[in-house]
């Protein structure tokens, strides 16, 4: 990983995995030639004309403009020779108060700023749920991540191992999956956070290769504390504490009758004795066997389906993902790609390089902010290099809102969610689910466009179909709205009327965007109870809850209007909104309507699969002695 001050040129461009074989010359030819003019995207004209772009070649022109000599043929035929290719950013547990583009004046991200410059920037994009695993769900399927089964019923609420049987279920179609089907290579590069098995430890049924991605570099985890074993534990941390105080009570009692027996003062069999020793060692193997082995269990990398770091090296990581993503765009530069890279920045423990620590004004995390800056400039040169800014479709993004909870002593170690209230793990609260959205697409979005307009990340499954050719699937509710309309400026308003915000399977919040009047409403059912009270966040537990004594139910519910009110300070009231009543009764309306679409299918954080099963455990080696690093043999790291 080369340092900040050197050129583009000399940053890495090794890698390896499989290169795909062979060139679509269609493909080629109309990449050589067009600058997305000819793309459905393009607002003015169909037929192609004027100057082609920098790396153009006039001749390529000719055939498509004998093609629209043809009546009604030149829109169908440009836009099945054209096919952009698709860069999708996602950063994890970015706040979208932490970017210069959306407000942020301490922290330097002049690269995502420059992509936003470049391209159109979205100031009310929403997240479908505030956590990894059921966002990320909702982002690569365009549905509420319940209706996959992926979201919590009173208990776990994201994958907790890798050796366990829940996640994406194989039924899902992902954008992946209808952009491979369109011809498209398709990769994942960094977290995934939906899966890896379902019944034996190679059957990969949730794994990217089994979601449409023919190619997958990462973590199939996400990071967590454990993964640096100078952190405190954070995966069950308070499972783990009362199984370990209740193994030390129970070995006290042990020892205690032990003893009575060796000094008479008890009349029992030496048999008795051990046997109770013997059930408190198996107590303490059962569970130490997943708990005291995180780090090797879950923190690991994999290339395809095979394991090539376990545990994996920290501070290696960045420069293993930049390597990755450079070599992937270069080996499908000549056919149109898929890639999401699934950033790892910037979710705690913020592994950061030497050559960002202590740079930035806000301690560790606006160092990790700064380097994921870096980073993302980095891959964004690789796709100018290759000659490829042009045809590249472009899009950033967080996964959900800062984590306020995130803090050492040293001091906040979570995002910035700017003027927004609430952030990570809260349902209906701004500052958890809002996220910044940017696009960039030269010659054919505007520069420097601004939309105030709601929008999901679940809009971004129907936008990248129809970009690549596909079809939406018609077999089940998909509820998100392809953004094209809205990007190039041929639809005034979002497509979505309402939109429904959950924490978990609960139903926290609603916003109605009245489009003739251009007022956002937004009406909370249930809100987080804040620790300690009057603060902002739940400080003292990982995240807020969804549910039960961690919440207040509302009724009648809180009304905000989100046009006059972004940071819900001043909820309203029937005597300061005559409009309080009708806009409650709307949104309960709307409501209702949605729950009609709700169909029961089976949870994947069910307890069953949730818990760590040692046959399902990802491993390079002979289980349990799983270890290797990157050069494939199996040592220690």
């Amino acid at each position: 990983m080369r340092a900040p001050g050197r050129s583009p040129r000399e940053s890495p461009r090794g890698g390896s995995g499989p290169r795909p074989q062979g060139t679509r010359a269609a493909a080629l030819t109309a990449r050589k030639g067009l600058v997305g003019r000819d793309s459905p995207w393009a607002p003015a004209p169909q037929c192609p004309g004027g100057a082609p772009g920098p790396r153009g070649n006039r001749h390529s022109w000719w055939p498509l403009l004998l093609l629209c000599l043809l009546p009604g043929t030149c829109p169908l035929k440009a836009a099945n020779a054209f096919k952009p290719n698709i860069l999708l950013i996602m950063a994890d547990d970015l706040g979208i108060g932490d970017l210069g583009c959306y407000g942020n004046s301490t922290l330097r991200t002049p690269n995502i700023d420059r992509l936003a410059e470049e391209g159109v920037r979205l100031t009310q994009h929403l997240a479908a749920a505030p956590l990894c695993t059921p966002s990320r769900s909702s982002f690569l399927t365009g549905r509420h991540s319940f209706r996959s089964g992926m979201e919590a019923h009173d208990g776990y609420r994201a994958l907790q191992w890798n050796g366990a049987s829940g996640g994406l279920p194989e039924n899902e179609t992902t954008f992946a999956r209808i952009l491979q089907q369109q011809g498209y290579a398709t990769g994942l590069i960094g977290k995934w956070h939906q899966g890896v098995n379902c019944e034996s430890r190679t059957d990969h049924c949730h794994h990217p290769l089994n979601h449409g991605f023919d190619y997958f570099y990462g973590m199939p985890f996400t990071l967590v504390n454990d993964c640096d074993p100078d952190r405190p534990p954070e995966v069950d941390a308070t499972t783990r504490a009362k199984l370990w105080l209740s193994t030390q009570m129970a070995a006290l009692a042990v020892l205690t009758i032990a003893v009575g027996k060796v000094c008479g003062l008890i009349s029992v069999s030496w048999k008795v004795v051990l046997g109770a020793a013997s059930l408190v060692f198996l107590f303490f193997v059962s569970w130490y066997a997943s708990f005291g082995f995180v780090r090797r269990w879950n923190c690991i990398l994999m290339r395809n389906h095979d394991v090539t770091e376990q545990p994996m090296d920290l501070e290696r990581t960045t420069s293993h993902m930049l390597r990755e993503a450079v070599s992937y765009i270069e080996r499908n530069k000549h056919q149109p790609f898929l890639l999401f890279l699934s950033l790892l920045h910037v979710h705690i423990p913020l592994v950061t390089t030497k050559q960002f620590l202590g740079k930035s004004q806000h301690g560790l995390y606006g160092d990790n902010v700064e380097e994921m800056d870096w980073l993302v400039g980095e891959v964004l040169n690789a796709i100018e290099e290759n000659g490829l800014k042009n045809t590249t479709f472009t899009y950033f993004t967080s996964d959900h809102g800062g984590h306020l909870e995130a803090r050492d002593e040293r001091g906040q170690l979570g995002g910035w969610n700017g003027i927004f209230r609430g952030g990570k793990g809260m349902g209906g609260w701004e500052g958890g689910i809002r996220v910044p959205g940017i696009f960039r697409w030269p010659g054919v979005l505007p520069a420097g466009r601004v939309i105030h307009e709601p929008t999901s990340l679940m809009d971004v499954f129907p936008t990248v179909v129809q970009l690549g050719g596909g079809e939406v699937p018609q077999d089940r509710v998909i509820d998100g709205r392809s953004l094209v309309p809205l990007l190039r400026g041929a639809a005034e308003h979002s497509a979505h009327e309402f939109l429904f915000h959950y924490c978990g399977k609960y139903l926290h919040a609603a916003r109605w965007h009245e489009k003739d009047s251009g007022r956002l409403w937004k009406v909370h059912y249930m809100t987080p109870r804040f620790h300690p009270k009057g603060a902002g966040a739940c400080y003292g537990r990982g995240v807020c809850p969804c549910s039960g004594d961690g919440v207040t139910q509302h009724s009648p519910p809180l009304l905000f209007e989100l046009s006059r009110d972004p940071s819900e300070a001043r909820p309203l009231s029937p005597g300061s909104e005559p409009l309080y009543h009708m806009v409650v009764a709307q949104v309960g309306e709307a409501v209702e309507q949605h729950r009609k679409t709700l169909s029961p299918v089976p949870t994947q954080f069910s307890l069953s699969n949730i818990i760590w099963k040692p046959w399902l455990q990802p491993c390079c080696g002979t289980f349990p002695f799983c270890a290797c690093g990157q050069d494939g043999d199996h040592s220690e790291t």
